[in-house]
């Protein structure tokens, strides 16, 4: 008697094979062939030309289908509009005929939708991503056994690569309190197995290897900055690309890598030209460009050249529609580092630019974006007739973006902006006529003193900078975050300083006392991954299991 799985199984043998023999015109071969073309169009700028030659047979290959929805699903996570996203998940197969095989590539697209809720940083939205991709990854256990079972095409091993490891490397990210909610619904993610399924599939050679390749550069260059403790393998990110370099030396999506890649091991300049070079290099995908704008506004930060940092948040400002209270804030925040007649000259006006934040504010799902929320609670003392200068916000927003590990590469540079924090320091000491925000902006300066001290060896004076902070913690009235994120920093410092224990004490303190604070998710994202280096979370959660 046959079991369950076996009936699986073979219904999902059954139907690989019509569909991928369904047309005399566009066999297995001709398939590959042709994505294999659209592919190359693709990595060469020619990112229409490589819709077209997939358009039309979109809805009868599962391999045409899986590479017209992915850049389809690339495209909508450099703009984040809900069209272009609605736009990738409307491609599929027939699904009367071929619905059980549509999950195998649909989940692609679901995974790669499922990442961009790191943006939101709720439980929600990871719980409603998991909820999604829940039994389309079904489909992936099943055409994993069906791969040991009888000799398949690489094409679609390289898939199941991509699929596997990626669910198991987005679900090994999520906070502990995210993570328990997730296990009780049957998931839990292995790190170690998602990138090595996901290394697997990007050295397969396949049609997938580019998804499996840019899935990993993500992680490396992107995620584990932003939400983690700010080091990413840039080793392996270079090694993943260089193939692609020979290939298409001149690609957009290549030299933005490469260019990403220089930025986090503190080659600025470098940075800067290869992010010029992209932008250069096409001029179909603007959104592109807005991410290289976004990334010289950065390299120019953390040279503290505010004049070019300006000029690129002005044209995000401008042009981008990916979150307009970010950038106007940015935008605002850079011009307050300059002095008041060169930003006269340049015929803005500070005050009412950071007034319009809170108006500019997304709402996706009925909920803020974290970073818009924390921008507008910024802006607020500009709302009344007499505003309250921020002290530094153009360093306050790098420290949220996690740029002093980025900027730490480079002493000199992290000395400057050292110089620039003193002076800020000296300023609030001698105001003669404080006001309601005069301690917080104090425990602002101290923190991010502290991260550039660290940064620089001095951890002595380093940790008298943080506990400042958090002697302060009764006093502080407006800036909710500075306490939880200090004491975080803290236990960072208590590590390299080698005293592992101090460190993860300080840092369970942080994640099990403290809520209910601006960007507390992001928080708990760095705490997740800081723990994990320390070998301390894992050891307290019960054995990885795929899901049920």
């Amino acid at each position: 008697m046959e079991t369950k799985k076996d009936n699986s199984l073979q219904q999902v043998g059954y139907v690989l094979q019509q569909l991928l023999y369904r047309s005399p015109e566009m066999d297995l071969e001709a398939a590959l062939k042709e994505c294999s073309t659209a592919l190359g169009l693709f990595l060469n700028n020619r990112f229409s030309d490589a819709l077209a030659l997939l358009k039309p047979w979109k809805s009868q290959s599962m391999y045409h289908a899986m590479g017209y929805s992915s850049i389809l699903v690339m495209q909508a996570g450099m703009t984040f509009e809900p069209k272009d996203m609605d736009a990738a998940m409307a491609v599929s197969y027939n699904k009367e005929n071929y619905n059980h095989i549509l999950y195998t590539e649909e989940l692609i697209v679901l995974l790669q939708k499922a990442m961009l809720t790191f943006l939101d940083e709720s439980i929600i939205g990871f719980i409603k991503g998991g909820m999604r991709i829940r039994n389309s990854y079904q489909i992936y256990n099943v055409t994993n056994e069906m791969e040991k079972q009888k000799s398949t095409h690489i094409h679609f091993r390289g898939g199941v690569n991509m699929g596997i490891g990626s669910f198991n490397l987005m679900l090994s990210l999520l906070p502990s309190k995210v993570l328990r909610l997730m296990e009780f619904l049957g998931f839990s993610g292995d790190r170690e197995m998602g990138l090595s399924e996901l290394r697997k599939g990007a050295a397969s050679n396949s049609l997938r290897s580019i998804l499996s390749t840019l899935t990993l550069l993500m992680f490396h260059l992107y995620i584990t900055v932003i939400l983690g403790t700010g080091e990413g393998n840039l080793t392996e990110a270079e090694a993943l690309l260089e193939p692609y370099i020979e290939k298409f030396p001149n690609g957009a999506l290549i030299l933005f890598y490469i260019a990403r890649i220089a930025l986090l091991k503190g080659n600025f300049s470098f940075a800067q030209e290869k992010f010029l070079a992209c932008i250069a290099t096409q001029q179909e995908w603007r959104q592109i460009h807005h991410l290289c704008y976004w990334e010289l506004m950065w390299a120019y930060s953390f040279e503290q050249n505010w004049r070019e940092a300006y000029r690129y948040a002005d044209l995000l400002c401008k042009e981008s529609k990916w979150s307009q209270a970010t950038y106007t804030f940015q935008k605002a925040a850079i011009l307050s580092m300059l002095p008041e007649e060169e930003v006269t000259k340049l015929g803005e006006n500070v005050v009412e630019l950071f007034r319009q934040v809170d108006g500019l504010r997304l709402r996706i799902a009925g909920k803020s974006i974290p970073t818009e929320k924390f921008a507008a609670n910024k802006a607020k003392r500009y709302s009344s007739s007499n505003p309250v200068k921020l002290v530094v916000p153009a360093l306050e927003m790098m420290y949220v973006w996690n740029g002093f590990t980025v900027v730490g590469k480079r002493p000199e540079l992290t000395k400057s902006i050292l110089t620039t924090l003193e002076e800020a320091e000296e300023l609030l000491r001698d105001d003669p006529n404080p006001s309601e925000y005069h301690l917080d902006d104090q425990c602002v300066v101290q923190l991010l003193k502290g991260l550039c001290l660290r940064q620089l060896g001095h951890l002595v004076q380093a940790e008298l900078c943080f506990n400042h902070v958090i002697s302060s913690e009764k006093d502080i009235k407006h800036d909710n975050y500075l306490v939880p994120f200090t004491m975080y920093e803290l236990g960072l410092l208590h590590k390299q300083k080698g005293d592992i224990n101090t460190a993860i004490t300080v840092i369970e303190n942080v994640k099990m006392n403290y809520k209910d604070y601006q960007m507390e998710s992001r928080l708990h994202f760095r705490i997740h991954a800081a723990l994990n280096t320390m070998g301390s979370f894992s050891a307290k959660l019960p054995p990885s299991r795929t899901p049920a």
